[in-house]
């Protein structure tokens, strides 16, 4: 692994994931920038109008995507301080109400989950990534969910070393 890959706390497979991201975005920013630019000056009916607020809007929208991907490529996702956050890499093994056990892996960005793995994972920021960090196995943990509180068991939880 490289430097700059261990600085920045992404794994490689991620760090290709954003880069191939970014690299496709900055292509369509430039397609649309110069959409953009030819529409200044337009005389045409409202739906050109439109049209070009819309390419404006896109444009604007692109552009913050892509701060975003260069500096998480540059230093790595926002990092938590405290105990407010798992470390990226740490095993939980939970069990829900209904029963079912499940081992999760957390992660810091959501790009860092293995395609076709996804279910697996659980992202530190989460509302239950949240819940469980400072708790201990035996611990029943409550977070939030769209359909209101839930509750899990933290079985076991394994840091990075």
């Amino acid at each position: 692994m490289s430097e700059e890959v261990q600085s920045t706390g992404l794994a490689e497979a991620a760090r290709d994931h954003l880069a191939a991201e970014l690299a496709r975005l900055r292509q369509r920013h430039d397609r649309l920038e110069i959409e953009v630019k030819n529409d200044r000056g337009m005389i045409g009916d409202h739906g050109d109008a439109a049209e070009a607020i819309q390419r404006a809007d896109e444009l604007a929208v692109l552009a913050d995507r892509i701060n975003d991907l260069d500096r998480r490529l540059k230093s790595g996702p926002l990092r938590e301080t405290g105990s407010d956050a798992l470390p990226g890499g740490t095993e939980v093994t939970l069990r829900f109400p209904d029963g079912e056990v499940v081992t999760m892996h957390v992660i810091s960005v959501i790009e860092e989950s293995p395609e076709g793995h996804e279910a697996e994972t659980l992202t530190a920021n989460s509302p239950l990534g949240q819940a469980l960090a400072g708790r201990q196995p035996g611990d029943t943990v409550t977070y939030s969910t769209p359909r209101g509180p839930s509750q899990v068991e933290l079985i076991a939880m394994k840091l990075p070393t």
